[in-house]
């Protein structure tokens, strides 16, 4: 796994959590200006996840690792294109940071400590990353 630092956001919350994970997926992009991406080919993403919260769960974490991971593993060791979630975008390195963003921050509103998504960081390769961020309201 590629160790890396990555931008971060001045925030006032307590806590932030960070995790990376690994993505092996395929994808393509049909549209016309999209070059030698509309073929199908694919990356070793890493998913960067941004969490931020001023409270704990009773387990002592912010959110557990593990249900991070299961944010994202859906999409592992496939075509993006054929996941409804990329059914009105294109799965772009920006398309797969917002949406996995929405996926994340829609999750977060259940837990009872109400952590926030802060950004989602999608690198495509050593040299080309996306960040994603919403306003967040304190």
């Amino acid at each position: 796994m590629l160790f890396q630092y990555y931008p971060s956001v001045p925030h006032s919350y307590k806590f932030e959590l960070n995790k990376d994970i690994e993505l092996a997926a395929a994808h393509f992009n049909p549209h016309e200006s999209a070059g030698a991406s509309r073929n199908m080919h694919g990356h070793t993403f890493i998913i960067s996840i941004t969490l931020v919260g001023n409270e704990l769960q009773d387990s002592g974490f912010l959110v557990n690792f593990g249900v991070i991971n299961e944010f994202v593993q859906r999409f592992d060791f496939s075509v993006l294109n054929d996941h409804p979630e990329f059914a009105e975008q294109f799965p772009t390195t920006e398309g797969i940071a917002k949406t996995v963003y929405h996926l994340v921050a829609d999750a977060l509103k259940e837990m009872p400590n109400k952590p926030k998504c802060l950004q989602v960081l999608v690198r495509e390769n050593p040299s080309s990353y996306v960040i994603y961020r919403e306003a967040l309201e304190t």
